[in-house]
């Protein structure tokens, strides 16, 4: 009995839910019809002609840092897109474009054995700024096996962050003029 009333409950509970995913379009209310911050297909995150640029915030056609704001993202574009270029010899172990954060797994420099080296960049507002990027390192020395967290300079952490803002501004210099 029991056999039975599980099976026509597992069969009851994919029945539904196989009937949501049904060949539904999503369609738009009409007062947001003529609204141009709707005019791509329903639930698109990119820009008319195709491009993602509004993904990470940059509307190319306003062309100023108060146009960062984009799609909901909260960060500006050429520092992220500056931090990702500047850790990406580390690699990546989660990015965030909306929240603005990037995680580093660890890493072991080349000819180097028995430590290892973690990142953590914030990008911390919408304007291309110093203080609207932060990183954060982390050092490890293996010890009998084991690994222990080890210091590691300010100066490194901040060595960080100017190489993060130069590209930054590389990457907006390029797309104002170019």
């Amino acid at each position: 009995m029991r056999a039975r009333l599980f099976a026509v409950l597992t069969f009851g509970l994919l029945a539904t839910s196989l009937v949501g995913c049904g060949n539904t379009r999503e369609t738009r209310p009409d007062e947001y019809a003529n609204d141009p911050r709707f005019s791509g297909p329903p639930g698109s995150l990119v820009s008319d002609d195709g491009g993602a640029s509004i993904v990470f915030g940059v509307n190319k056609a306003k062309g100023s840092d108060a146009a960062m704001a984009g799609a909901g993202v909260s960060v500006n574009a050429y520092l992220w897109r500056g931090a990702l270029d500047t850790l990406s010899f580390m690699p990546l172990a989660s990015a965030d474009p909306f929240g603005g954060v990037i995680i580093t797994d660890w890493y072991t420099p080349a000819g180097t054995t028995g430590e290892r080296f973690k990142a953590t960049a914030y990008i911390l507002g919408r304007e291309l700024r110093a203080d609207a990027v932060r990183v954060a390192l982390f050092h490890q020395i293996s010890k009998g096996g084991q690994w222990i967290d080890a210091p590691v300079s300010v100066g490194t952490q901040t060595e960080l962050e100017d190489k993060v803002l130069t590209r930054a501004r590389e990457l907006r210099t390029q797309s104002v003029g170019g």
